[in-house]
């Protein structure tokens, strides 16, 4: 065998015997390091971590007396076990039809109408060129967003109740009509909505201004360049700009299309306008709240919780078959 051959075998073995590199001390360091760089960061992130831990992770763990019967003196572990009868309940019950038909109703109403409103609110705020109109603008339209639900119920039986309320003298006299806003069926979720728009769409404007901010100025001066008015830049340059920002909010706006807001419809509600009120959040709070039926009300929850993850999910994975992001 010739040198040149017994160098080559002796190289290959060296290789062979040579043992790995020692990579995991390496990844400790490195994370050690990125741990130290960034600690006071961690630091601020840990009560919210902590917020959702305990409050919204460790729960789910009750979400197991859905499946049995419920005895709070027995405990969760040593309730007897039901198995499916709560969700054969629900679906077999007279409610589950009419709550279920409510709920979308109004998640439609909010999904068609305030969804789009808060895009057209920020369109317009965007447009505003006077610095001191604008700020005015957004602080008079953010502030019902700080007002409780319990303050909004209040200024809505002020305004429409029977014989002393300012708007229900209003339209009665004008329209020669007397309709009991507060107890008539028909106006129940037309209030909901105007409740809804008031309360929550001007501080929904605040993403849309965020995104709109980070708009390069140049495609603005491009499309005046074109010829393009007010109206054509908005439709082509700022839409297509902040697309995946609307796509975002649609998709974590569709996981809770069940959730109508439980304070909002309860402090409406009252006897003559339950037929279209009851919602799935005031049913588990009568049933589950009032009439003591726990497991039964854990499982009307799991059941919203279960149709928002599947919402989520295909709203998503239409986004991507559109070609947008998405979340995940």
């Amino acid at each position: 065998m010739s040198i040149q051959k017994l160098d080559t075998v002796t190289e290959s073995l060296l290789v062979r015997e040579t043992p790995p590199p020692l990579r995991a001390p390496r990844r400790k360091r490195r994370w050690l390091a990125t741990m130290n760089r960034y600690k006071w960061f961690y630091l601020m992130l840990l009560p919210g971590v902590a917020y959702f831990v305990i409050f919204r992770y460790a729960p789910m763990g009750g979400a197991v007396i859905a499946f049995k019967n419920y005895v709070p003196f027995l405990g969760i572990f040593g309730s007897p076990w039901a198995g499916w009868a709560q969700f054969q309940h629900l679906f077999g019950s007279p409610d589950f039809v009419r709550l279920l038909s409510n709920t979308l109703i109004l998640a439609g109403l909010n999904l068609f109408i305030c969804f789009p409103l808060t895009i057209v609110v920020a369109l317009l705020l965007n447009e505003l060129r006077l610095t001191v109109l604008k700020r005015s603008v957004q602080t008079l339209i953010y502030i019902p967003h700080f007002l409780a639900w319990t303050i909004v119920a209040a200024l809505t039986y002020l305004l429409f109740a029977q014989g002393s309320g300012v708007l229900f003298n209003f339209f009665n006299g004008v329209f020669g009509t007397h309709v009991d806003f507060l107890t008539s069926p028909g106006w129940f979720r037309p209030l909901i909505i105007l409740q809804s728009i008031w309360k929550s769409t001007g501080w929904g404007t605040i993403i849309y201004l965020a995104a709109l901010a980070g708009v390069d100025p140049n495609q603005y001066e491009a499309a005046v360049i074109d010829g393009a008015g007010r109206w054509s830049r908005m439709w082509h340059v700022t839409l297509p700009a902040i697309r995946g920002t609307i796509v975002v909010m649609l998709i974590l706006s569709m996981g809770s299309i069940l959730n109508t807001g439980f304070e909002q419809i309860y402090l409406m509600t009252n006897s003559l306008n339950r037929s279209v009120a009851d919602v799935f959040d005031t049913y588990v709070y009568f049933v589950g709240i009032s009439q003591g039926s726990y497991s039964y009300a854990t499982a009307v929850g799991l059941f919203k919780a279960i149709v928002g993850v599947i919402l989520i999910g295909g709203a998503n994975w239409v986004a991507k078959r559109l070609g947008q992001d998405g979340i995940f």
